[in-house]
């Protein structure tokens, strides 16, 4: 009888945990929120710090003209660094805190319900942190030129580029991310392992696109962050408004229409 008894609380043990671990919100890829909600910040801070420390670090070696092995760094650059530094921050801390790094896809999914609402103001507060450590830090790397010539890689508007082409473009690149983001880390039927790649990729490609009209926010954080240290606040208000649309619109149009689609039969 002690044998049996044994035998079903084992056999019974991990349905339980399930069913604890279902109460547990989940994060942007499925997997459970249930570290503390200091744990959590701590991922995004190291996250948003590594993402934003790549795209300004490299675009203040361009703007500087500093030779890398060689000659200085090119146009494509950016995107190839911040679609990597993307990637890598997606497969080393999604399963942490869900690796949001950037407040368009925090705020496009707490709209929809797919991200508690209680957790939003500590991850975008996490997110600037984050940002803002690494204008600091590209400060200290690059020294003082890197803050008066480089502005520590702030947006801004290309040179003639009126202000509704630059929120277009921000709106637009921003709806591109955070729609790859919602289809490969929130829908089941992809494959999980595509998810770093895809979205690092997607990052690439909304660099690759607004980059020459609105210098490629396509995130609050990393876009005010360095705007904030280094004092170069042209047109910041595009650079928080125009994402945040672009990503509220891809994940309500993802929730609403996409996520009910299937493969024709």
């Amino acid at each position: 009888m002690a044998d049996t008894s044994t035998a079903e609380l084992t056999r019974n043990a991990p349905s339980q945990n399930r069913t604890a671990r279902e109460d547990v919100p989940r994060g942007l890829h499925g997997h459970p929120l249930d570290a503390n909600l200091a744990t959590l910040a701590v991922a995004e801070v190291i996250g948003t710090f590594i993402l934003t420390l790549t795209i300004i670090g490299t675009a203040i070696a361009a703007a500087l003209a500093r030779p890398v092995a060689g000659v200085p760094y090119g146009s494509l650059a950016v995107p190839l660094a911040g679609g990597t530094a993307l990637a890598i921050g997606v497969a080393s801390l999604g399963h942490v805190s869900g690796a949001h790094f950037n407040p368009a896809v925090t705020v496009g999914l707490a709209v929809n319900r797919k991200f508690p609402l209680a957790y939003v103001p500590v991850y975008l507060i996490a997110q600037l942190a984050g940002a803002m450590l690494a204008a600091v830090v590209a400060w200290g790397m690059f020294g003082e030129t890197a803050r008066t010539v480089a502005h520590l890689g702030a947006t801004s508007p290309a040179a003639g580029v009126g202000a509704w082409s630059v929120i277009l473009a921000e709106a637009v690149v921003t709806f591109v991310l955070t729609l790859v983001v919602m289809s490969v880390a929130t829908d089941n039927r992809v494959p999980r392992g595509t998810a770093a790649i895809a979205i690092g990729w997607a990052l690439g490609a909304a660099i690759f696109i607004s980059g020459p009209i609105s210098g490629a926010g396509v995130n609050p954080a990393r876009a005010l962050g360095p705007i904030i240290v280094s004092g170069h606040f042209t047109d910041w208000w595009i650079y928080l408004v125009a994402p945040l649309v672009g990503g509220i619109v891809a994940t309500t149009l993802y929730e609403r229409v996409l996520r009910r689609g299937n493969v024709p039969t």
